[in-house]
């Protein structure tokens, strides 16, 4: 039940070539960073990566994609980071967009077992090209496929040595779904504790969706884009 890492190295270590990671965050919210430069350290290659964004020029994901360790990415939102759009741009990654409502329900029904849905979003765009399309109550619908992969990469505030997580504001956008679909999932936390030091009603990952959890040091928080107001 103690599934307590040392550090991000030891809790990645066995990531491998052509594996398929999921990373949590929101922006620069929630990103598991620690992992990311870990699994940079290491070095595993061809990852299909899925993550709601690419992070941006100085943060996030942008760390494997400067060392040409990602072959496909997975996303909704990529407009923040020019190392991204370059690779993308020369044919040196793969890139699958996708609405960020659908990204989300195919990683939640990847979580809970599910193989596909339908949604509207997407119908008569590129998006649905090479999909089965269908009518339901004369609304024309897509096929999308749930998401899994093997190692789920996630931060969260707190949790607990049995892997219990709690997250806090924005971070919770996509860590949790993302902890339900890895078969191995990581998490970095900011404070561990010991079990019961969560209220169970406080709970957003339960821990049976984590085999692996260790704890960060000092983060900054970061903001990809600071939008202030002029003075009155």
């Amino acid at each position: 039940m103690n599934k307590v890492y040392p550090d991000a190295r030891a809790a990645c270590a066995d990531i491998h070539d052509g594996a398929t990671l999921f990373v949590g965050g929101f922006g620069l919210a929630g990103v598991p960073e620690e992992c990311v430069f870990a699994v940079r350290d290491l070095g595993p290659r061809n990852l299909t990566v899925i993550s709601n964004n690419a992070g941006t020029t100085e943060h996030g994901l942008v760390h494997l994609l400067k060392n040409k360790q990602v072959r496909k990415m997975i996303s909704s939102y990529v407009g923040e980071n020019a190392v991204f759009e370059q690779l993308m741009l020369s044919g040196e990654l793969e890139v699958e967009l996708t609405p960020q409502g659908t990204l989300s329900e195919r990683i939640r029904a990847g979580g809970a077992g599910i193989p596909g849905f339908y949604t509207p979003t997407g119908v008569g765009t590129r998006v649905a090209e090479g999909k089965e399309v269908r009518e339901f109550d004369g609304r024309r619908y897509l096929l999308e496929r749930g998401l899994t992969g093997d190692f789920a990469l996630v931060h969260a505030w707190k949790g607990d040595r049995f892997g219990n997580l709690v997250y806090r504001k924005t971070a919770r956008n996509f860590n949790p779904m993302m902890a339900m679909a890895g078969r191995v999932t990581i998490a970095e936390v900011e404070h561990l504790v010991e079990p019961g030091e969560i209220e169970p009603d406080q709970v957003h990952t339960p821990a049976i969706f984590v085999q692996r959890i260790f704890k960060v040091g000092t983060m900054e928080k970061k903001i990809e884009r600071h939008t202030v107001r002029k003075r009155a």
